[in-house]
């Protein structure tokens, strides 16, 4: 009978390759960071957690310290668990930590590498950059689409008000209409938007296969390039269908914005500005990758926040009664607020920061929850980091500590307000962003539309517990694991809180019908 070989076999070989190379490579210059003690040749396999990694991590910080460390056969990996180590090797090192490690699954196999998520630092990832800063990268290049994020979110204010019980499909198709606006000159449809669909269905992959433990390739690197008629590679077909998602999310706004430019019919956009005049094949490309970074980047991400502040707001009524008493004595209650109103509605933007601290979207990073991957050597606080070394930040961990924020795991807007004897808490926003030259280039977008999507909500809503059956349906926190985490499922009673609140939609209905 012939020999079939099978995946414990390429496991075998991989194995017996990592110990020759502990037997016989280059030997380490010093120490890395403390951490649990791992088993020969596997490290630490058996002590990584399946799930809401963020959790174990700050254990893990609790007993060995601020900066801990664990290696998966070999290859080491650094948990920041404080900003300060963060902000001193991913900000004030960024030269050496702004790459990216290989995952072979999602960023090779499904084409992921292919956006700034998993872009390995270089040229590539620097021209990126440039592109979307300039279009979102500051408060001033901003300014000009805050007219569009009020818009569409007054839109969803009035939808909301026809639907209130399908909360997440509103949160979802305003995320998605002010993106590609921006980024396609695409006006969304009402009902099941294909391009939104698209996208939601490649990000839910997304969050899979670019998952430590999710794929075995993605633990045993080689493993991505064995045939697929190997015994075991169903992985490949799987990450095959998931790629023509991609590619689909990628191809399909991109063929719009050149099709509406061959007709004359163009609303100008990221896209279409960048398309004009001579291109190369390679440049175009370039620029369709940039405009799928952007609304891959940060469509999930802006959901997920969203409905953090519509639980949180579930939870705790003392919290809205408390903001719509500082909106109406601003803003008054004849209009919705606006961009123009935030530095008057203090108690509303600490709803807002509280919003992006108290369940953060994204617990190892924002941008895509990716990890950082140091390109040279290099000594920090004593330890010895290897070139390719993985630096994971722990922003959960970050913004739950309890010395920084006391009660951390309360949802407390005043934690953030100047009171006597008491200075406001740090900002999340220095955060949850990221760090150094990897901090999400959408951060600006992020803010003025979570911020107008919580004050206008704010001002017209009432969002309350639902009571079915006469019992009063307590709603769940413990939020999903993934790249990008998200609230449970959830049922809110939502409805307008005043007559006054109900003219304001009525005004919404005359624009947007």
């Amino acid at each position: 009978m012939a020999y079939t070989p099978t995946l414990l076999d390429a496991a075998a070989i991989l194995v017996a390759v990592i110990l020759l190379n502990r037997l016989f490579g280059k030997k380490p210059a010093g120490p890395l960071p403390p951490g649990p003690k791992g088993l020969p040749l596997i490290g630490n396999m058996l002590d990584m957690p399946a799930s809401h990694e963020w959790k174990t991590f700050a254990q893990w910080g609790e007993r060995w310290g601020d900066i801990v460390s664990v290696t998966f056969l070999g290859q080491p990996f650094v948990i920041l668990n404080s900003s300060k180590h963060a902000v001193d090797m991913l900000e004030k090192k960024s030269s050496i930590y702004s790459s990216r490690p290989v995952i072979p699954v999602g960023g090779e196999l499904v084409g992921w590498n292919r956006t700034l998520a998993l872009l390995p630092y270089g040229n590539k990832f620097r021209e990126y950059r440039r592109l979307l800063f300039q279009l979102i990268g500051s408060r001033k290049n901003m300014e000009r689409f805050v007219p569009l994020v009020d818009s569409k979110t007054r839109a969803f204010v009035y939808e909301l008000y026809k639907e209130p019980n399908t909360l997440l499909k509103h949160i979802q198709k305003s995320a998605g209409a002010i993106i590609l606006m921006m980024s396609h000159g695409y006006e969304v449809k009402d009902e099941n938007d294909p391009f939104v669909a698209t996208v939601d269905e490649a990000m839910e992959q997304f969050a899979i296969c670019t998952a430590t433990g999710a794929f075995l390739a993605n633990i045993f690197p080689p493993l991505a390039h064995i045939p697929s008629w190997f015994p075991g590679a169903g992985f490949k077909k799987t990450a095959a269908a998931w790629r023509k998602t991609l590619d689909l999310m990628c191809d399909q706004p991109h063929n719009f914005v050149k099709q509406q430019m061959a007709a004359g019919t163009n609303i100008p956009n990221f896209t279409s500005d960048l398309l004009e005049g001579e291109l190369t094949p390679e440049r175009e490309t370039l620029i369709k990758n940039a405009a799928s970074s952007l609304y891959a980047g940060g469509a999930d991400t802006t959901v997920s926040a969203i409905q953090t502040f519509f639980l949180a707001m579930t939870l705790h009524p003392e919290i809205q009664e408390k903001a719509v008493a500082e909106i109406e004595r601003v803003v008054g209650t004849d209009r919705l607020p606006t961009a123009a109103d935030r530095e008057n509605l203090p108690y509303v933007n600490a709803i807002f920061l509280e919003t992006l601290r108290w369940n953060n979207v994204a617990p190892l990073e924002i941008y895509a929850a990716i990890p950082h991957r140091s390109i040279e050597d290099d000594v920090h606080a004593g330890y010895f980091l290897p070139k390719g070394t993985i630096v994971i930040p722990n922003i959960w961990r970050m913004l739950h500590n309890p010395e920084v924020y006391p009660d951390p795991f309360t949802f407390n807007p005043e934690r953030f307000m100047k009171t006597p004897g008491h200075e406001p808490e740090t900002d999340p926003r220095t955060m949850v962003f990221g760090f150094g030259r990897r901090i999400c280039p959408g951060l600006q977008l992020a803010d003025i539309s979570i911020f107008l999507a919580v004050a206008m909500s704010l001002a017209v809503f009432k969002i309350e517990k639902p009571v079915v059956n006469g019992q009063v349906v307590e709603p769940s926190t413990e939020y999903s694991t993934g790249t990008v985490s998200h609230p449970p499922p959830f049922q809110s009673e939502i409805k307008p809180r005043s007559a006054k609140a109900e003219a304001i939609i009525a005004q919404l209905a005359e624009r947007h019908d």
